[in-house]
């Protein structure tokens, strides 16, 4: 008698999720980025950054620094350096951050929500973030 197990499917649509900016394998960006839509990284990003929209993170790619999420959170690929500290890759997803069977999160996730699939690896913290999380900062006007 076979036993059939049920399996989670996440499924990716680049065009209905409004994915406009990508980071193609083998490139790296560095260095305080604002993305305005979606972003795939296939490549490596690090730095200060902030996606207006839904990242995905393929497997391969890479993603660390501070980031700042605001739509859902899709790992496939890593989530902070191998040897680096939990707290020196810090990622607030204001949506859902989901970690698929070949994602590996070592920094500190914050989210909304987390979906793990079974084999993700989550080897650093992981925090809900509250209502008060979410209400955006305003930046500070100086006077003249």
């Amino acid at each position: 008698m076979d036993i059939k197990q049920n399996q989670d499917t996440l499924t990716i649509d680049p065009i209905a999720m409004n994915i406009v900016n990508r980071v193609a394998a083998g490139s790296r960006l560095s260095g305080p980025m604002v993305f305005d839509g979606g972003l795939l990284v296939q490549g490596e990003i690090s730095g200060d950054i902030q996606v207006n929209g839904r990242l995905i993170v393929w497997n391969g790619g890479i993603v660390h620094g501070q980031i700042r999420v605001m739509g859902d959170f899709y790992l496939f690929g890593q989530l902070g350096l191998s040897k680096a500290a939990p707290e020196d890759t810090t990622l607030k997803c204001l949506g859902v951050a989901y970690v698929a069977n070949t994602g590996v999160a070592t920094g500190t996730l914050l989210a909304g929500r987390l979906s793990l699939y079974s084999g993700a690896d989550l080897q650093g913290p992981f925090r809900t973030i509250t209502a008060a999380d979410r209400v955006p900062v305003l930046r500070e006007v100086r006077s003249a």
